[in-house]
């Protein structure tokens, strides 16, 4: 019997662990354990996320709680050791790219345990970002690199990794996105507005929200060239102050049934989010993203989002063309079919220890 622990350390990383879950139930020769960074009461973790991705809450809480970066590194560090130490464990694996995950992969090598890295290969070539740094440590230590697509493989390979650590086997993100795909649940701020008669608006970036002057003269982009189109914008309280338009229509962010029917029904996206463009893209709806950059290139090159920086009049033109119809089609990239989560779970029970 093969022991594994799913590393977690914020909200996103469920969405991509949950398909892993159901397949490892579907499997013989596996047992795992979900193991979550926070604290049991974190609000982020509202009940109805579990819900609706069919999941069941973390097994573990190591309940660690603070904004430093490196403090909490240190803090789940020997936290996490001493989970591994109560708990039989062969393999752990990590998600993404957050502090946490680094903490939890450099604890996994110094115990000798084999390490995999959910998403591996991903990379903004900013070695300014906290994020790209522990991209590197983890992919760097990790024994199996799972990653989404051949432009993370070459990076992988590039890098040094050995080729048979590394396993292209899809997006997960797909997974969750086709097993929910008949499952959308109608957002009640959509009443009154029909499908593909609105703007979809999120932001997150701490560098975007951070440069109110330039931020606010995006938005007026945003607001006069959606016209008589709504924008609606499910933000998080600490981004929702920055909205001052009439044109948008703001709401708390909503559940994630909810939110993938607000995605999957658009007209069209505005975000600064990578896992937003592959919705988009995976929909086939229109995405803008506010960033001069994406670690999810294929979304760019095959699919349907278009990366427009911090500039707004590159953004203006890309609106007009937005609202206009005029976008470029979009098409799936290699093995977005749903199934990584069965790869992966195969390539653990095949790949000796």
């Amino acid at each position: 019997m093969q022991h594994i622990c799913l590393f977690t350390g914020a909200r996103p990383n469920f969405v991509k662990v949950a398909p892993i879950i159901r397949a490892i139930k579907k499997t013989d020769g596996i047992m795992y354990q979900l193991v979550y960074a926070g604290r049991d009461d974190d609000s982020t973790l509202e009940d109805s996320l579990f819900d609706d991705l069919q999941m069941p809450r973390p097994d573990v809480f190591l309940g660690v709680d603070c904004e430093n970066l490196n403090e909490l590194t240190g803090r789940v560090m020997s936290a996490f050791e001493q989970y591994l130490e109560r708990n039989a464990t062969d393999t752990v694996i990590v998600v993404d790219d957050l502090a946490s995950t680094m903490a939890a992969a450099i604890v996994t090598k110094k115990r000798g345990l084999r390490l995999a890295h959910l998403v591996a290969g991903t990379r903004s070539f900013d070695i300014r970002m906290p994020k790209e740094i522990n991209r590197l440590v983890i992919d760097g230590l990790s024994d199996l690199l799972f990653t989404a697509g051949v432009s993370s493989n070459s990076i992988a390979t590039r890098e040094g990794a050995e080729l048979h650590r590394i396993y292209m086997v899809g997006n997960i993100l797909m997974d969750s996105l086709r097993y929910n795909h008949d499952r959308w649940q109608r957002p009640t701020c959509l009443e009154g507005i029909e499908d593909g008669q609105y703007l979809v608006f999120t932001i997150n970036r701490k560098v975007l929200l951070a440069d109110s002057e330039n931020l606010q003269r995006m938005l007026q982009v945003i607001s006069e060239e959606a016209g008589n189109i709504p924008v609606i914008a499910p933000l998080r309280s600490n981004s929702q102050l920055i909205v001052r338009s009439s044109q948008f229509m703001v709401l708390d962010s909503l559940p994630y049934l909810e939110f993938g029917y607000l995605i999957a029904h658009a007209k069209g996206v505005i975000t600064d989010s990578g896992n937003v463009a592959e919705e988009a893209t995976f929909h086939h709806v229109p995405c803008i993203t506010l960033n001069s950059y994406t670690e999810h290139i294929e979304t760019v090159k095959q699919g349907t989002n278009e990366l427009v920086g911090e500039d707004a009049d590159k953004l203006r033109d890309a609106m007009r063309r937005m609202v206009a119809g005029d976008w470029k089609t979009g098409s799936l990239p290699d093995r977005w079919d749903g199934r990584s989560a069965e790869r992966i779970v195969q390539i653990l029970l095949s790949v000796e220890n």
